[in-house]
Order: C-alpha cells, then sequence, then structure tokens
C-alpha cells in the first residue's frame, strides 16, 4: 500500500532492482489480479510474502454479518495461505451502530478468534491482532494498545494468535514498550511495521501515516526494542500517504528503502 500506484508486476520488478527482498501484500490489489497469478508473480520473482493484510471486522451484533464476516475472514486465511505467507493482520473492527460498549467489542472479537485460531492454525497461518490508534476506536478497531491486544491473543496458542507492533498506532502509548517484551517473550509478535508520525495530521488522519524521519517516532529505538524482545524477522514499512500516493512510484519506493537505512539502522 506503501505504493499503491504501482500495478503487482511493477512493483516486483521494483523491489527486485531495488533489492528489496520481501512485500507485505493487501487482498484488495491481489483481488483485482488474481489470487493464483499474484501467488506466481511474487514466487518467480523470489520475493518472500510478509503478511497478507487484512482480515479481521468482527464486532458486529447482527448475526447475519457475523456469519459473513467469519465467512470472509475463513476466505483471507485461505488467500494468506496460497500467497505463501504465514501472517494474516487482522483489524478488529469498530463499534456497531447504537454502541458504545467497547469491552463487549472486544469480547465479540474473541469469540470469533475461538472460531477463526483453530481454522488458521491448521493452515498454517498466524492471525495477527494489530491495535490501532485509539482515534480510530469507534469506527475501524476497538482494540487501541497493545496490551489489549495481548489481552486477546493469550487466549489463544501463539502460533495461531499474535500481534502487530506498528509504531503509527502505539509510538505514543508509555505501556508499549513492555508490552512488546511480553509478546516477544511469548513468542506472539507476529508483524512489525513502521511509519512516522506527522503533525499536523490530513482530515480524518487515515491517510496520513508520515514517510520514515519525517516526524516524531524513533524508529531506531523501536526497531532495538523488538529485536531485543527476541524478533528477527522482517519489518514492514506501511505508509498511507495521499501526497506519496501521486508521487511515481518507483520513485517513493527507492526513497522508502533508502530511508529505511538511514532512519531504522544507521
Amino acid at each position: 500500500m506503501t505504493v499503491k500506484q504501482l500495478s503487482l508486476p511493477s512493483l516486483v520488478d521494483a523491489c527486485v532492482r531495488l533489492g528489496v527482498p520481501a512485500v507485505g501484500l493487501w487482498r484488495e490489489p491481489v483481488a483485482a489480479y488474481g489470487l493464483e497469478g499474484a501467488a506466481k508473480c511474487v514466487r518467480d520473482a523470489g520475493l518472500t510474502v510478509t503478511s497478507l493484510c487484512r482480515g479481521g471486522f468482527l464486532t458486529a451484533i447482527d448475526a447475519t454479518d457475523r456469519a459473513r464476516a467469519l465467512a470472509d475472514n475463513r476466505a483471507a486465511i485461505d488467500e494468506a495461505a496460497i500467497l505463501g505467507t504465514n501472517t494474516l493482520v487482522l483489524v478488529s473492527g469498530g463499534l456497531p451502530p447504537g454502541s458504545r460498549d467497547l469491552v463487549a467489542g472486544r469480547e465479540r472479537v474473541a469469540d470469533a478468534l475461538s472460531v477463526l485460531a483453530p481454522y488458521a492454525g491448521e493452515r498454517g497461518i498466524r492471525l495477527a491482532i494489530e491495535p490501532l490508534h485509539p482515534m480510530f476506536a469507534s469506527d475501524r478497531c476497538v482494540v487501541s494498545t497493545l496490551t489489549q491486544a495481548l489481552d486477546l491473543a493469550e487466549r489463544f496458542p501463539s502460533d495461531q494468535v499474535g500481534v502487530v507492533v506498528d509504531t503509527y498506532h502505539i509510538w505514543w502509548d508509555d505501556t508499549a514498550p513492555a508490552a512488546v517484551s511480553r509478546a516477544g517473550a511469548q513468542g506472539r509478535i507476529h508483524s512489525v511495521q513502521l511509519a512516522d508520525w506527522i503533525t499536523p495530521l490530513p482530515a480524518g488522519a487515515l491517510n496520513g501515516r508520515g514517510q520514515l524521519g519525517d516526524g516524531a517516532v524513533d524508529l531506531r529505538a523501536w526497531r532495538e526494542l523488538v529485536e531485543a524482545a527476541g524478533w528477527t524477522g522482517f519489518i514492514e514499512v506501511e505508509l498511507f500517504n495521499d501526497g506519496l500516493w501521486a508521487r511515481e512510484g518507483v520513485e517513493v519506493l527507492a526513497e522508502t528503502a533508502g530511508r529505511y537505512l538511514d532512519c531504522v539502522f544507521r
């Protein structure tokens, strides 16, 4: 999504030319290209698929809506397996119309996970609960902190349910470092994503993820934190940013790769 202006083949080609060894995929562009074709395109290029985004939206009260959500998540798990990744990112979902009960919303997420986690485990897929910044609690994600995500994940085996450490959403939370250590000790860090926090945020904030190094997040410190907790996997960069999307995609990818080295490792 960082360079959603690129077609899937163009993205794959640019990654190979720039030495980017892995890519996280989103369901919508994969579906538009064709699931089997996307899997072959990435596989033939020798790229690793780090994760598939996204499943979730599991907070509905209506029985028909809940059944529809479970079916969609089973489909997402199957897609992840075909793409060759072992991680499906979950955005839990916001409050249903008329509800103000965040705790009950999280319990409905847990109820859904009790169905989905075994299904995922049978297919070698880990479900990664992503906490989103509290400004999204009402409409997108009732799970706002890494601690809340872990409290849900810990009800299930660690090889079935874990968490996403996403700097855009949790950089502000002074309890997050302890939660990262807790997740690492249990083998529940299933994905790490980086984006910077820039101000002022654009209207709606959804597409306000800053290019690495442009904002307030100590990205190097977060990398060191997850590594100290035992993370040895790939680290994704996920930027929703209208300004970046308006630019030439390969240029943005090259810039992002350079910023990744400069801001995260050097």
